[in-house]
């Protein structure tokens, strides 16, 4: 320190002064950069709020709309509309209990058709398929979820139909027609054709949903299940499928919420009679193809608000549909946990 030429006080003075100055810099170097500003998380969290309630506006806009077109009818029939079975546009009588009959028995025969076939071909490409096959088997699910509705509508007239009325239903009534629902003459159009149409239509988004739901689960499940001694099937069944219920569950709900609402490929092959039968083998109607066939015949103000109460009806039947999928998810999962703690 001595042979830097300056005495010790001087050489600390200095120390002091580069000190306070650097001190000085680094002050003014703050204060010049401006403080982080929060507009742009507030404007994201703004912004994605307002997309969410848009969604619900919109909910909420269709309901109030459907209403306001059916007040006549809602105010002349009640709830009579929903128990009552005579649609007569001429004695302007209208009641929706068979179109609910209809809509709710034929996605039902889809959801018996189309879920276990799409749960089996998910957990094939999943699990089983070897990779050479597995990408052609994709390819060909996601080109029969593109083909339009009426596409299938008109296969299902001239293809699907003759053959149904000509082998299976023959077979069914044969030897199983002590079954009501088996019984009676076989027509062709009808409730059955009807339910295998929308099973159709529904499979790609099942198989589609149920496939990425059961890659996203964790290797670890399949690895754990094999050190245990498990078979390929016992894996699958244990550490797969178990794993993955909750989620395989909602991939269901997404197709019985579009075979409610199907129109185009229902209405060519249901038959499109207002009737409440026990057998499939007759014709039948659901409510979107009553609004789909009618809606430009509706003449006069009552014939019209039945058939906007009709879309009341459609539209709160999937409402109520989901809901009670939520309630029946919310259950296993509680039922899941609570056994996980025990």
């Amino acid at each position: 320190m001595h042979g830097s030429g300056f005495p010790l006080p001087v050489q600390f003075k200095l120390i002091m002064a580069i000190t306070a100055s650097i001190a000085v810099e680094e002050s003014s170097a703050q204060a010049r950069m401006a403080r982080p500003s929060r507009f742009g998380d507030k404007a994201f969290e703004w912004l994605t709020l307002a997309m969410a309630l848009t969604v619900v506006v919109l909910v909420v806009l269709i309901g109030w709309q459907l209403w306001r077109g059916s007040t006549l009818a809602i105010q002349k029939f009640g709830f009579h509309f929903l128990t009552t079975s005579t649609w007569d546009p001429v004695a302007e009588q209208f009641g929706a209990l068979p179109f609910i009959y209809g809509t709710l028995v034929s996605s039902l025969i889809a959801l018996l058709i189309a879920v276990p076939l799409g749960i089996a071909t998910a957990a094939y490409l999943t699990e089983l398929a070897p990779l050479w096959i597995r990408q052609a088997l994709v390819s060909l699910i996601e080109m029969l979820a593109a083909i339009p509705s009426v596409i299938l509508g008109l296969w299902g007239i001239f293809v699907m139909i003759p053959w149904l009325r000509d082998y299976p239903f023959p077979f069914l009534k044969r030897f199983f027609g002590w079954i009501p629902v088996f019984s009676g003459p076989i027509y062709g159009p009808c409730m059955f054709a009807g339910g295998i149409i929308i099973a159709i239509m529904i499979l790609p988004i099942i198989t589609s949903v149920s496939r990425e739901i059961l890659r996203s689960v964790p290797d670890l499940q399949r690895e754990a299940a094999y050190a245990l001694g498990a078979t390929r099937w016992e894996a699958t069944r244990i550490a797969v499928l178990s794993y993955a219920k909750k989620g395989l569950f909602g991939a269901v709900i997404l197709g019985l919420g579009r075979a409610l609402g199907e129109t185009m490929a229902v209405t060519m092959v249901i038959g499109n009679t207002p009737q409440i039968a026990a057998s499939l083998f007759k014709p039948g109607y659901t409510l979107a193809s009553v609004i789909a066939n009618e809606f430009t015949e509706a003449t006069t103000d009552m014939y019209l608000q039945a058939l906007f109460e009709v879309g009341l009806v459609l539209f709160g039947t999937t409402i109520l549909v989901n809901l009670l999928a939520q309630l029946l998810l919310r259950t296993i999962a509680v039922k899941s946990a609570t056994r996980a703690v025990q």
